[in-house]
């Protein structure tokens, strides 16, 4: 059976000492989750502009890197399903990561897209694909598995007929690169998740869920609203059919992750709201 997850980009905003974190994992346990998946510079010391980018982005780190992560993740009883590490990282230190990855108990490493990178430049694109190849053969000999996580710049066209998306599943090596897939990302951006899922088939090895909708309540000023992340099932796309699609290919785990816009104002009871569907559609 799959592994009920949460990212760990949702907890930073409230792990402000490791009394926090242990208080929080705690809280994830007992909604029903069984793991956590996390983030390579959140469970270290970073970079001030890692911190910042991450913060304008609606997801700032915490102190978390400075925690025993793997001592708090343990005494939660949680099982830790990958580890989020950018491919530059990869490509330097290898043996790192492997160590890292294995310290954790898990046997995935994500690469989560790339920062100035151009994804309408097919040959750019191109290439990235022989990287994550080559960065996914190398883990592989340690017996780690290399995973692409998508978001929606993916989706830019590389040609009138193909995207970054389906340029990366054509020139990836299913021996050594295979996806955690993310469907909020691919809805955002405009096309079907269910279609992707489909065509990744076993592949995907790990899936992002979240939904999306507004929550505003009464009248609205205008006709057209924004639409943002949501607790699962309190917005519009599609996630029991997409449950099930990921758990009928074998994915190892699924894994919540919302950005913003948590009820109350709180990832935790976000998290803990989110539970009820993943308790539901995942037995």
């Amino acid at each position: 059976m799959a592994v009920k997850a949460v990212q760990q980009i949702m907890l930073g905003s409230v792990m402000r000492s490791e009394a926090d974190a242990k208080e929080v994992l705690g809280k994830i346990k007992a909604a029903g989750y069984d793991g956590i998946e996390l983030n390579g510079f959140m469970i270290r010391p970073t970079p001030f502009l890692v911190r910042m980018l991450t913060k304008f982005a609606g997801m700032p780190v915490g102190k978390g890197g400075n925690f025993d992560w793997a001592a708090l993740v343990k005494d939660a009883g949680l099982s830790v399903v990958s580890v989020h590490e950018d491919l530059g990282t990869i490509q330097r230190e290898p043996e790192t990561v492997v160590a890292e990855a294995k310290a954790f108990g898990t046997k995935y490493v994500v690469v989560t897209g790339m920062y100035r990178f151009d994804y309408s430049d097919k040959a750019a694109v191109s290439q990235l694909a022989e990287d994550l190849n080559e960065a996914g053969k190398r883990l592989l000999e340690d017996g780690i598995q290399l995973l692409y996580h998508n978001h929606n710049c993916e989706l830019r066209k590389v040609s009138k007929e193909q995207n970054a998306y389906d340029l990366l599943i054509e020139k990836t090596n299913p021996e050594y690169v295979n996806f955690e897939l993310d469907s909020y990302w691919l809805a955002e951006a405009g096309v079907d998740p269910l279609l992707y899922m489909k065509r990744l088939g076993s592949r995907m090895k790990l899936y992002h869920i979240n939904d999306r909708g507004t929550r505003i309540e009464g009248a609205s000023m205008t006709p057209i609203l924004n639409s943002d992340s949501m607790e699962l099932g309190y917005g519009n796309m599609n996630l029991t059919a997409m449950v099930e699609q990921a758990l009928s290919v074998g994915v190892d785990a699924v894994i919540l992750e919302t950005h913003k816009n948590w009820v109350e104002g709180s990832p935790v009871k976000s998290l803990e709201l989110s539970a009820e569907f993943m308790n539901e559609h995942m037995k």
